[in-house]
């Protein structure tokens, strides 16, 4: 089969690896400015670049003229979207040349934080209260019957960015107004403090086949607007939480009509209540290196995986997952104030792998027991910051008009 593959970001070279080895023909659609960056190129047959990476109606007309060209020639089999920011562009595809996989509206819910609310709500997972920014009078009713603190979000960023924390009605009313006319692009919900889970999962014939559940130590919002140490750990196997994340992950999946991909979805257990709520997941790979945490917890590699799961739907075959392994790993990653930090000092034999990029430090560790992974990355925060090793750059303040 022929798969043209869109990443707008440096990623996914597993997935091309992978797919390229089931025998297939693997074309990349990826933005101009990545041309020279580090693509397994021996994986891939044949490049395709954008000079502008908009979400917008020219960017999607250029690539259906440039898709439409190329099938005068080539046959295509499936479309698939590598980042989050990608996810409506292998739809537009999809649609428009009539290619099996998710269309638009499907999309929506794995893309728009106000789509994936509204059907959540809709099939009775529970979610933080919210409101659309389209309607004043609506707005002011939802911040009438709710507490302080609300977070302003875009609904097609993502992680944590853009996201404003705002602390009375009137530093609502500031922000809101200050987005302009692009307002209708957010929403805003009840913030509710309580520890920030992600559910890692591959599914087919719209089944989980596989999931690892995680609990971010810090949290992107954290460290995203506070310039903290991105941490993350997996979640007790025999836990109340494991089976709570697996049975939100379970229903949003099946609420989203997702058939076959991997899977990324976030859930807070607020601290008030004990009660756990879905916040967001997308269709595909988790960022942050995630994908070799859960790789170093279980021996899937996500990416891999992903990319056996298309061709086998795509062929009409059945896939078999590999053995899955039981074991505790953890993440940390901080930015650097050196270009290449000497990693020397973290030479603990829990070190399954290092980061190798400009102005970061990343680690991965695995051991038998969970308190020995989260002792480990809560030492190895310390040194950063002891050895002056950690850098932060905040989200800057303001509205994105």
């Amino acid at each position: 089969m022929t798969i043209l593959c869109i990443c707008t970001y440096l990623k996914g070279q597993e997935f091309l690896r992978a797919a390229k080895k089931q025998g297939n023909t693997v074309f990349l659609l990826t933005h101009k400015n990545l041309e020279h960056k580090d693509w397994p190129r021996e994986s891939i047959d044949e490049f395709f670049y954008l000079d502008k990476n908009e979400n917008n109606f020219e960017t999607y007309q250029k690539i259906i003229e440039g898709t439409a060209f190329l099938m005068q020639s080539r046959k295509i089999d499936l479309v698939v979207a590598l980042d989050d920011f990608d996810v409506e562009k292998a739809a537009l595809v999809r649609e428009h040349f009539r290619i099996p996989g998710m269309g638009q509206t499907t999309a929506r819910y794995f893309r728009d934080k106000l789509a994936m609310r509204m059907q959540a709500l809709d099939n009775q997972i529970s979610v933080p209260s919210f409101s659309s920014l389209f309607n004043s009078e609506e707005i002011t009713h939802f911040l009438e019957n709710s507490q302080a603190p609300w977070l302003v979000k875009p609904r097609s960023e993502a992680s944590a960015a853009g996201i404003k924390k705002v602390h009375s009605k009137q530093e609502a009313w500031d922000w809101i107004n200050g987005l302009g006319e692009n307002r209708h692009n957010f929403l805003i919900e009840c913030f509710k403090p309580g520890d920030v889970f992600h559910v890692d999962s591959l599914i087919i014939d719209g089944k989980v086949v596989f999931e690892r559940c995680s609990q971010y130590l810090s949290t992107p919002f954290e460290v995203a607007h506070g310039g903290g140490i991105f941490r993350s750990v997996i979640v007790d196997f025999k836990s109340i939480d494991s089976q709570a994340l697996s049975l939100v992950n379970h229903q949003v999946m099946k609420a989203f009509g997702m058939r076959f991909s991997a899977a990324h979805t976030e859930v807070i257990k607020c601290h008030e209540d004990g009660n756990y709520y879905f916040l967001e997941t997308a269709s595909r790979v988790g960022g942050a290196h995630l994908a070799e945490m859960v790789e170093a917890s279980s021996g899937i590699n996500l990416w891999a995986e992903w990319a056996k799961i298309e061709t086998a739907v795509a062929e009409k075959k059945t896939y078999k997952l590999p053995k899955v392994e039981k074991a505790y790993s953890g993440i940390l990653i901080s930015l650097s104030s050196q270009q290449w930090p000497d990693m020397s000092m973290f030479d603990e034999k829990e070190i399954v792998w290092k980061m190798n990029e400009e102005y970061h430090i990343g680690l991965i560790v695995k051991a038998s027991k969970r308190e020995r992974v989260i002792e480990l990355l809560d030492k190895f925060a310390q040194m950063i910051f002891d050895n002056g090793l950690h850098a932060s750059a905040p989200s800057p303040d303001k509205p994105m008009h």
